[in-house]
């Protein structure tokens, strides 16, 4: 198994895109990059502690590759707004890669420059690459949410398009369900 360490805004959001790929084994949502240990939700969403809301996927390489969780990364938020994901504002949203190894470290480079060199958005990708920081879990009640408050309003307009542009974009990498 390996590591994959991503920021892209709201990790209720994130989670549960990543969370249904074909060779995700588990995606926790917690905290990195900021400056004290073992950081609270409310101590995070005050802003002053340079933490990131971010997801720790374990996946199967064999199964799904660094380079397709990547793609699907960039593809499914927008890594062009500082600090921000849509109505979500706050350094703890901004957009990030943080690399476990070189190799990780050099696809997620090679992978920005190539959208930067391409236009592929409108404005240049602000995506910070950097290794990964240490990784905090969050609270429990984070764990697993869209799945569990789907049904809520923030979940209803904000992570069940980006999880419906996964089943569109991204269809045969998913799990089966049953």
């Amino acid at each position: 198994m390996e590591y994959a360490l991503f920021g892209a805004g709201c990790f209720w959001c994130v989670e549960a895109v990543f969370q249904n790929l074909k060779g995700v084994e588990k995606v926790v949502s917690g905290y990195a990059g900021g400056r004290i240990k073992n950081p609270t939700y409310r101590e995070v969403c005050s802003g002053m502690t340079g933490h990131n809301e971010v997801i720790n996927i374990t996946f199967d390489p064999a199964v799904i590759s660094y380079k397709e969780l990547l793609e699907i990364f960039w593809k499914t938020h927008d890594p062009t707004t500082l600090n921000r994901q849509g109505n979500d504002a706050g350094t703890q949203y901004r957009s990030g890669v943080y690399y476990y190894n070189d190799e990780q470290k050099k696809l997620a480079e090679e992978y920005k420059k190539k959208l930067n060199d391409g236009h592929a958005f409108p404005d240049p990708v602000v995506t910070e690459i950097m290794a990964a920081p240490e990784f905090y879990p969050a609270e429990d009640y984070h764990q697993n949410y869209f799945n569990m408050h789907g049904h809520e309003p923030y979940c209803q307009f904000v992570a069940k398009p980006k999880v419906d542009k996964v089943k569109a974009l991204f269809g045969e990498k998913l799990k089966e369900t049953v």
